[in-house]
C-alpha cells in the first residue's frame, strides 16, 4: 500500500467522523404520505432525526369515546380553534390510566385531518430535538400537534428542560402552526417525594411558601395552558364502553347483555375498570364467539 493509499484511507475516516459531529439538515418527509408522523433517529443518540410517516393510523373516532364528555369537549374545542387559526393552548392530559387520554388525541386527528391537522409523535428521549422539529414544519400550511405520550421525567433528564423551553421559555416565539399535547399519569410530570416538603418555609403570619425544589417540579406543568384530568370509570360506565365495543365487533343486543358478568370478572382480574380494559375484553369475547 502506497503512502497515497494510506493518506486516502485516513482522510475518509476523518471525514466520516466529521460528518457524525457536524449539524446535518433533516430530510424532508413526503407530507402527502400520511396525516401522522413519528420522529425517528437513523442511528445512535447523536444521529440526526427524521419524520417517518405512519402508514396505518388508528381509525378511532370521537363517537367511540364514552363517558368522558367534559374532557372530550375541552380537547375538541381547543383543537378546533387551532385548526381554524384561532388562539389555542398546549394541552396536558393527566389522570387514571386507560381512560382515553391518548385515544382522544388520535380521534381529534381523524376528525380534523381533512382540514389540515397533522400529528407528530415524539418519544420522551427525543424531546431535545423539538427545536429541529418545529423549524422543519414552521413554514408548512398544515397545523401540527406534537404528541408526547405517557410523559414523565426523573431528576436531571434533558428532555425536561427542552420541553420547558419549547412551551414558552425561548427567546423565539412558538410557531403559530404547532401545539404540544402530552399525556401523563403524573399531574406535575415529575416524581414527588416526602423530602420535597422540607423546602417549605413558614412566615411569621403563618403563610406557607413552597421551596425551590417544589417550584421547579410544578413549573413545567404550569406552562401548559390547558389541563384536562381523567377519572376512573364507575361500573356502569365500564359496562357501557364494553357494550359499545362488542357492538362494534358485531355482537347483538342479547349477546352484549349476556356478556356483562364476564366483563366484570375480566375487570376484577385486572384490577381496573378502564376503557382500555373494556376494549381488551370486547376483542377477546367477540373473537371467541366467532370461532
Amino acid at each position: 500500500m502506497t503512502q497515497l493509499d494510506q493518506f486516502l484511507i485516513r482522510a475518509e475516516a476523518l471525514l466520516a467522523r466529521l460528518e457524525s459531529i457536524l449539524p446535518q439538515s433533516n430530510a424532508v418527509p413526503d407530507w402527502n404520505a400520511a396525516t401522522a408522523f413519528r420522529w425517528r433517529k437513523s442511528g445512535g443518540k447523536d444521529s440526526r432525526g427524521y419524520l417517518q410517516p405512519v402508514a396505518h393510523m388508528s381509525a378511532i373516532g370521537l363517537s367511540d369515546l364514552h363517558n368522558i364528555e367534559p374532557q372530550k369537549l375541552q380537547i375538541e374545542q381547543n383543537t378546533k380553534q387551532f385548526v381554524q387559526g384561532k388562539p389555542a393552548n398546549n394541552v396536558l392530559l393527566t389522570g387514571a390510566r386507560g381512560t382515553g387520554k391518548s385515544s382522544l388525541i388520535k380521534a381529534c386527528l381523524n376528525q380534523y385531518a381533512h382540514q389540515g391537522l397533522r400529528l407528530i409523535e415524539v418519544d420522551k428521549d427525543d424531546l431535545t430535538d423539538l427545536p429541529d422539529i418545529v423549524d422543519m414544519v414552521a413554514q408548512r400550511p398544515e397545523r401540527f400537534i406534537i404528541f408526547c405520550d405517557d410523559l414523565s421525567f426523573e431528576e436531571g433528564e434533558g428532555g425536561y428542560k427542552a420541553l420547558k423551553v419549547a412551551l414558552d421559555g425561548s427567546v423565539a416565539a412558538q410557531s403559530d402552526n404547532v401545539l404540544i399535547y402530552a399525556t401523563s399519569n403524573r399531574r406535575h410530570l415529575m416524581p414527588e417525594r416526602m423530602s420535597d416538603n422540607a423546602t417549605y418555609t413558614h412566615t411569621d403570619d403563618g403563610d406557607l411558601h413552597p421551596g425551590e425544589t417544589v417550584e421547579e417540579k410544578i413549573s413545567l406543568s404550569e406552562r401548559f395552558g390547558l389541563w384536562v384530568t381523567f377519572y376512573p370509570f364507575r361500573q356502569d360506565d365500564y359496562l357501557d364502553i364494553v357494550a359499545h365495543w362488542l357492538g362494534h365487533f358485531g355482537c347483538n343486543t342479547q349477546q352484549i347483555a349476556a356478556a356483562h358478568a364476564d366483563a366484570l370478572r375480566w375487570a376484577l382480574q385486572r384490577g381496573s375498570r378502564s376503557g382500555r380494559v373494556a376494549w381488551q375484553f370486547a376483542k377477546d369475547h367477540a373473537g371467541k364467539m366467532k370461532i
